[in-house]
């Protein structure tokens, strides 16, 4: 949708609309104030929603005062549910805003940002955030390509040199639980790590059927976590998490290389399953001989797991939902984690206000959550392509997943052909269109 048709859309929902932004300002809160903080939606989905709750529930002193999302019904639908929940607290009136440039509008009106649209959307809207001084909470991952997270980390300077907080949904950083047992790895309770086992292995998440009057390009975005543009893949959408284990392990050094397998055997449908994977498997590889075994896969009636298991010269431990246990070469156990009650993602949402109310230092997660999401992305190239990629090519890669422009009328990057398909990788052999055969 484009900027016209969101003030459109805008002045038909809300008779007050050509007031709302006509003469006044938004200055960004003071660390030593303690006055109300207006919070901006961006990305109305069950993660997006769930953000809003945590961020009403963290801070008393919230209040959620705009909402974006690329479909009206979705934004309406997130209001009413908070409503019900925050009764008082959620004043949007006015400030209702659909189509893909609506985060601006949402930004301009508000204090604090949750950043919760479509991953391949974020690193834009945490630009134009910091660049207008508000403080942000970034959903994971922060880009599905290296270009965006090169913005990102050039947005986590800017937010530096202002003073802002930015704090990220890679949440296990937060849990107390696992903050604990990482930072008896990080202190050597195993010794150097040689090796990691890490693993992010579940089912089928959804699909959604487009709609009648959907362009090519909002059909995408309507069903946007089966398209590499908008969600990166599975492994850079959901595996994130367990690759930001490993980083967190190696003191957020990087890896050196990587080289990895992967491709479609039950997300075979087009478009429902639009054009990623849903199983991968990926060798990361750093420059002392430390190797970290990466394997997701989101294929129905199979085993799962989700686990971070390293290995180290004095030992052993595995970090799995919030349990931890540290064992000696020898398999004994040194020390077990009696969990505390720890709910990470209402967590990560009361260090931002602390951070933002000046309670604590300013908070500023973008290193760590640019390179995981670029250990997800170079995993994924190594995955599609069949090659060996050294950090500095994939960091540095011109390669775009990104539309002809944003909005509604724009070229997605994976157009169908006269029969419907998508190009899909095939290692070796580049993009091609996919003939399903079953």
């Amino acid at each position: 949708m484009t900027a016209s048709k969101v003030r459109r859309v805008f002045l038909q929902s809300h008779s007050i609309a050509g007031t709302v932004f006509s003469g006044l300002t938004f200055s960004r809160v003071h660390a030593s104030e303690s006055n109300e903080l207006k919070v901006a939606l961006i990305g109305c989905g069950g993660r997006g929603v769930g953000a809003a709750v945590n961020t009403l529930t963290a801070d008393e002193n919230t209040k959620l005062y705009a909402v974006a999302d690329a479909f009206l019904p979705k934004a309406q639908s997130a209001v009413e549910g908070l409503r019900t929940q925050f009764e008082g607290r959620v004043d949007v009136e006015g400030r209702v805003f659909a189509g893909l440039d609506a985060y601006k509008h949402a930004i301009d009106a508000c204090d604090v940002v949750l950043l919760c649209e479509a991953p391949g959307f974020r690193y834009r809207s945490l630009r134009y955030a910091v660049e207008n001084g508000k403080h942000v909470f970034c959903e994971k991952p922060v880009a599905v390509d290296a270009p965006g997270v090169r913005s990102v980390i050039e947005s986590t300077k800017i937010a530096k040199e202002k003073g802002l907080t930015l704090v990220s949904g890679l949440c296990w950083r937060y849990d107390l639980n696992v903050k604990d047992i990482m930072q008896r790895v990080l202190d050597g309770a195993i010794g150097d790590i040689t090796s990691a086992r890490l693993t992010f292995m579940g089912g089928k998440l959804w699909t959604r059927p487009r709609s009648e009057d959907d362009t090519e390009l909002m059909a995408q975005v309507r069903n946007w976590y089966n398209y590499t543009w908008l969600s990166g893949d599975f492994n850079v959408e959901q595996h994130v998490h367990t690759l930001d284990k490993a980083l967190w392990a190696m003191h957020d050094v990087p890896p050196a290389t990587c080289y990895g397998l992967g491709g479609r055997m039950q997300r075979v449908e087009q478009p429902a399953y639009g054009d990623i994977y849903d199983s991968m498997a990926a060798v990361f590889e750093y420059p002392n001989g430390t190797t970290l075994y990466s394997y997701c896969r989101q294929q129905d009636g199979c085993w799962g797991e989700n686990n971070a298991r390293f290995a180290g010269t004095k030992g052993y431990v595995a970090s799995t939902l919030g349990h931890g246990v540290i064992t000696d070469l020898d398999g004994k156990v040194i020390y077990e984690r009696e969990n505390v009650p720890s709910d990470m993602y209402s967590l990560e949402h009361i260090e931002l206000y602390k951070s933002i109310r000046g309670e604590v230092d300013t908070i500023n997660n973008g290193d760590y959550m640019s390179k995981a999401t670029m250990m997800g992305i170079m995993g994924r190239e190594a995955c599609y392509s069949g090659a060996k990629i050294k950090w500095e090519d994939a960091l540095n890669s011109q390669k775009s997943y990104a539309p002809s422009e944003y909005s509604e009328t724009g070229t997605p990057c994976n157009v169908p052909d006269e029969q419907g398909r998508l190009k899909v990788y095939i290692p070796g052999l580049g993009a091609v269109y996919h003939t399903v055969t079953r």
